[in-house]
């Protein structure tokens, strides 16, 4: 919605906790994860063009992609279990741009996206900017999701599919659950996961806490 005529420009969105998130320096104070829950449950992947009863979220590929990275990488931590399910998080602010808008936007949305995920990462005490080895291991399990995502929903041939994410090696679909969840299961299914994990986090790098 356009702000009103005379009206000072806004860069900010109101989020439903009542946080207020400036795009344009987003402080890790008004992250939280029950918004990124809400929105990410509500955005579309694949612009929404996927089979099924119910659009394929943003927060159900998040979850397939920490499934796909915890039997993909021999002891996975806490840490990169939590990176991996807020690898998408910006989204819950600026949406899930298909890959050839993004290339048609170019660097301004790289540089919001980049800035949101920073502010989240020290939200929830992850470094501002992973490591290139965590952020390899998050990427071939999301090349690993968008390929099973794009021949069982989004109506690639395996052929097609191969071309732009690569056919997965060392890796079997079985077990992998992608039929399209309802909004209020997949996001409290989001939630119950982040808990989780965030506390398996929170023990690794506090090991007192964990013994007691």
């Amino acid at each position: 919605m356009p702000d009103r005529e005379g009206a000072p420009s806004r860069a900010w969105q109101r989020m439903l906790s009542g946080r207020r998130l400036d795009l344009l320096d987003p402080s890790p104070l008004d992250v939280e994860i029950a918004d990124i829950a809400h929105g990410l449950a509500r955005v579309a992947r694949w612009n929404g063009q996927t089979r099924g009863d119910h659009a394929y979220s943003v927060a159900q590929h998040s979850l397939a992609v920490e499934h796909i990275v915890g039997r993909i990488v021999p002891g996975c931590s806490p840490m990169l279990r939590l990176a991996t399910l807020l690898h998408d998080a910006p989204e819950y602010v600026i949406g899930d741009m298909i890959s050839p808008f993004k290339r048609v936007l170019g660097g301004n949305y790289k540089a919001v996206e980049a800035r949101l995920e920073e502010a989240i990462h020290i939200r929830f005490g992850l470094p501002a900017q992973l490591a290139r080895t965590m952020h390899a291991k998050i990427k071939r399990a999301d090349m690993i999701s968008a390929y099973y995502e794009a021949t069982q929903l989004a109506g690639f041939s395996e052929k097609e599919a191969t071309t732009y994410f690569g056919r997965p090696r060392g890796f079997s679909p079985d077990g992998l659950d992608l039929t399209p969840l309802p909004v209020a299961d997949i996001q409290a299914l989001y939630l119950a996961r982040f808990a989780e994990v965030q506390a398996a986090f929170e023990a690794e790098c506090n090991p007192r806490k964990k013994k007691a």
